[in-house]
């Protein structure tokens, strides 16, 4: 999802893209500190998913939404709680009221994503890659994970592995975030094929996946858990 974050405190803009880029399926699109860059940017863009401030000088937060007769989705982030039924009535997706947790934000998110809006609405069961000098159509249901190696990507099928020269980012782009999760700098998973998760390693058929500190998070969410195990 290509994101816009319209911040004007710049503590609060820095702690915010931190968290945006420790999200896999989240690509920070642009930050601006006032309205006016954002209308421009809304008119001219794709954008997914928007985080806005409440309080700015030049343009609220509150008058921002109330021009935009047509938007993305919008968690709206504050330091004061009494905006909260306005935020209701302009039918936000979220309310982050400062300073919220990295827990907190990626609740908002994943809310977002499960309601249809990024590569989760794509109603697509496949996907097509270039492997050497073919197109080669993959079911997802067929993957079991995605792995890393040097220049390339192993895509490890039930029955079969295919290497490919496409990056992660390309992958993750065709792929259901519901589904799929990065959960290492070398490997992508499929949920529905995990057996078992041990002190961040995951189990699929007789094949050993670490999970690293930049995605455990996320990880955990996606699979239920707040927390890992052992």
């Amino acid at each position: 999802m290509n994101c816009l974050l319209i911040e004007d405190e710049p503590l609060a803009m820095l702690r915010l893209s931190e968290y945006v880029r420790r999200v896999p399926f989240l690509h920070l699109a642009h930050a601006v500190d006032n309205g006016w860059d954002a209308l421009t940017i809304l008119k001219n863009e794709k954008i997914d998913l928007i985080f806005l401030d409440v309080e700015m000088d030049d343009v609220s937060g509150i008058q921002l939404l109330d021009a935009l007769p047509a938007r993305p989705p919008v968690i709206l982030t504050t330091a004061f709680d009494h905006y909260a039924l306005k935020a209701f009535d302009l039918k936000v997706s979220d309310y982050l009221l400062k300073p919220y947790t990295f827990d907190r934000f990626l609740q908002a998110v994943i809310r977002v994503q499960e309601t249809g809006v990024g590569r989760s609405n794509d109603p697509k069961t496949y996907l097509f890659v270039k492997s050497e000098y073919r197109l080669v159509k993959i079911l997802f249901d067929d993957i079991l994970y995605i792995e890393g190696m040097r220049d390339y990507r192993r895509i490890c099928l039930k029955n079969e592995k295919i290497m490919t020269l496409e990056t992660f980012g390309q992958l993750e782009q065709q792929l259901p975030v519901t589904q799929f999760c990065r959960v290492h700098k070398s490997y992508l998973v499929a949920l529905n094929k995990i057996e078992s998760v041990e002190r961040d390693r995951i189990m699929i058929q007789k094949s050993t996946i670490p999970v690293s500190l930049t995605y455990r998070e996320m990880f955990y969410q996606l699979i239920g858990r707040s927390e890992k195990l052992g």
